[in-house]
């Protein structure tokens, strides 16, 4: 992880910008220099929403900013941003996401931002402005550690995974970024742990910043004016205790000011963040690392002896042991099951674990490379820190938490001890909203029916200014919408597989009539499936490329093939309701089968439903429903990218209509709505998409 600390100082006296609100009405009023130099359109909204967003960055107070697609918000926060960061010489932190938005950002907006810049007389002096990508530290090659695994690879790795570490080497003489994204496949996991620069070893003392690639980064981080990360990172930092310490303002470092885009899932992110995930892959791994005694490898067999490498035997036994007893008294029929109570039975078995840290503490203070005993430091502390988190989880000490076993891996085989916050408000409040400094939330979907209440309680931003401006598209003309008013009641006994049989028929008849491509969302993969195989072949015979979530291509890939198809049909679910962005007819329809509630079944979406109950509110209107209108909006909102964009919204739920709820969907809809019944559907044949 990189260690955010001290890395940038804060200026002892920093510039006060008074006049950035007025430069703002020069860039993006009607005849400002967007318009005339630039010759881009006047939105509005895009030069309310960047006014506002001046006038915080300079109070150094929050925002909750709504814009609607085509606003243009991306601009409307890194104009102000840079300019304030520069002159002000503070760190402008933006995170988002997903990818493509990271992408946008960094490859049109920003180079965007410094033509706008050179253009500019009065402007000018702030195109020199630098951009840095902030990822964790892990993700970088470390030359230094990478010649040590070399000159130790006999003792590190079995004959079969030195061809792996010679790509490794191979790729090094040519990789300018040394990030492990460029490696193609990726390497594996205990490998790059030998190599990467997510160690103490990784330090200025050890590395030159010309040779080291985490260094290197290091430093265009501290020199950079702009700083751009995800929404993970960000909060993986925040929860491991990487904020400004003392009373200094900022929220990753000193005197920064932030601006988190795509900020509605803020929330979620947060909370799988702020919690525990301790697994049983993850411990064994720690151990194994300093002794495997299936390939008779690891730190150990270097600096220890044949006794010490034995206690790490007993100690990977141990965890073993403990997994395998949680699997099968928890596990054995769910994949995720909810802890009350304090698990039965004590940790005592665990113990090894424990010894095996004191040895490593022994072992190190009779080193005399400064490069060992910091890599048997880091051992010591990932291993404690497991045994630590392990008895916590254990005695339910985290109070306002909840708790969970859970299965991972491709094959259910590895084990989680998880935990999270019932309630994140209070943390997000903490760490983005009490930091003294300004924090910009903006995002196109942040409220319902024009409200923004609940995203503020559930954000901890009750008391946060908020504003909404709708897209500048006109959908009235570019969109028609189709409410199905018959779809079969599921909830009736023996229903499903009419339901299936009625999804299919209208799916087909919607997709066949049209000739742009449709992205259908689901809210199961089991519907989903069962849709595929029963309109597959339909969609074989009038040769419509056709793309299923889960079967054959990554996500990646299918909407790379479905974009450059034209008239591609892809059935997706959850991910696919939100971070899909393809213009132009390539994406002509969006078919939503069902209203995307979630099932809470999960003990997050558990805890909270009872932590509202027993506050007396209702947890329909609080968290289900709140929470499955932001989706749809999100989902809904693939359709119209650009101002040119045209096409069809086809919702097969009736609820939508027969519902009191169904309201705050219907209000969601960017233009008003047909319905129809499978026996009279709408003539699609002139719409010609």
């Amino acid at each position: 992880m990189i260690s955010l600390r001290n890395e940038l100082e804060s200026p002892e006296d920093p510039v006060s910008f008074t006049d950035l609100t007025d430069l703002i009405k020069d860039i993006f009023e009607p005849d400002g220099h967007l318009t005339k130099i630039m010759e881009m359109e006047h939105r509005p909204q895009q030069a309310d929403m960047a006014f506002a967003v001046a006038q915080k960055m300079q109070e150094n107070s929050p925002l909750l900013f709504e814009a609607g697609t085509g606003v243009g918000k991306s601009l409307a926060y890194l104009i102000p941003g840079i300019l304030q960061a520069v002159e002000s010489r503070r760190p402008l932190i933006v995170s988002s996401h997903t990818i493509s938005l990271q992408e946008q950002v960094l490859k049109k907006d920003i180079p965007l931002c410094e033509e706008f810049f050179k253009k500019i007389p009065p402007l000018e002096r702030f195109k020199e402005f630098k951009t840095a990508l902030l990822v964790g530290k892990g993700n970088y090659l470390c030359p230094n550690r990478l010649a040590a695994a070399v000159r130790a690879k006999t003792e590190l790795f079995p004959s079969e995974e030195q061809a792996e570490l010679q790509r490794i080497i191979d790729w090094a003489r040519e990789t300018e970024t040394g990030m492990r994204q460029e490696l193609n496949p990726a390497p594996g996991h205990e490998i790059w742990s030998q190599v990467n620069a997510d160690s103490s070893t990784c330090s200025r003392k050890n590395c030159n910043p010309d040779h080291c690639y985490y260094q290197k980064a290091k430093g265009r981080i501290q020199d950079a004016n702009v700083l751009i990360l995800n929404h993970s990172l960000l909060f993986a930092l925040i929860g491991a205790g990487m904020q400004p310490e003392g009373n200094a303002s900022g929220i990753l470092y000193p005197n920064d000011f932030v601006v988190l885009d795509e900020a509605h899932r803020i929330p979620a992110i947060a909370t799988e963040h702020f919690g525990l995930d301790v697994s049983s892959y993850g411990v064994e791994l720690a151990l194994k690392l300093l002794y495997n005694p299936r390939k008779k490898r690891g730190l150990f067999t270097r600096v220890a002896t044949d006794k010490d490498c034995k206690q790490v035997v007993e100690a990977i036994n141990a965890v073993e042991g403990f997994f395998q007893y949680v699997r099968e008294a928890y596990l054995l029929e769910k994949s995720v099951v909810r802890l009350m109570e304090p698990g039965s039975g004590d940790l005592e078995s665990l113990y090894p674990v424990h010894y095996v840290a004191q040895r490593i503490a022994a072992i190190a203070e009779n080193q005399t490379s400064d490069r060992v005993v910091d890599e048997l430091k880091d051992h010591r502390q990932r291993i404690l820190s497991y045994y630590s988190q392990i008895h916590q989880f254990w005695a339910l000490e985290n109070k306002d938490h909840v708790h969970w076993f859970e299965k991972g891996g491709s094959k259910g085989t590895i084990v989680h001890l998880r935990t999270a916050p019932v309630d994140v408000a209070p943390y997000l409040k903490k760490y983005l909203f009490q930091r003294g400094t300004a924090c910009i939330l903006t995002s196109a979907t942040l409220s319902i029916s024009g409200r923004m209440d609940n995203f503020q309680k559930n954000a901890g931003a009750v008391d946060c200014p908020s504003e909404v401006r709708d897209s500048p598209f006109n959908y009235q003309e570019n969109v028609r919408a189709f409410v199905a008013e018959d779809t079969p009641d599921i909830q009736s006994h023996g229903k499903k597989n009419q339901l299936i049989d009625y999804l299919t028929e209208n799916i087909e008849y919607f997709t066949t009539n049209i000739e742009g491509g449709t992205l259908v969302l689901f809210t199961s993969y089991n519907d989903l499936y069962r849709v595929a195989d029963k309109i597959g072949p339909t969609l074989e015979k009038i040769s419509r490329p056709f793309y299923v979530q889960g079967r054959e291509l990554s996500r990646m890939e299918m909407l790379r093939n479905f974009a450059k198809a034209g008239n591609g049909i892809l059935l997706g679910t959850d991910t696919f309701w939100t971070g899909v962005d393809v213009p132009g007819p390539a994406l002509s329809q969006v078919i939503v089968t069902r209203l995307p509630f979630e099932n809470p079944t999960h003990p997050i979406a558990q805890a909270r439903q009872e932590w509202l109950q027993a506050q007396g509110r209702n947890p329909f209107l609080e968290l289900t429903l709140p929470e499955a209108v932001l989706k749809f909006r999100q989902g809904i909102g693939r359709l119209i990218r650009k101002k040119s964009d045209t096409g069809i919204l086809t919702v097969l739920d009736s609820r939508i209509i027969r519902k009191q709820y169904g309201a705050h969907f219907i209000d969601a809809l960017p233009t008003t709505y047909q319905s129809f019944q499978a026996t009279a559907r709408p003539d699609l044949s002139y719409l010609g998409l």
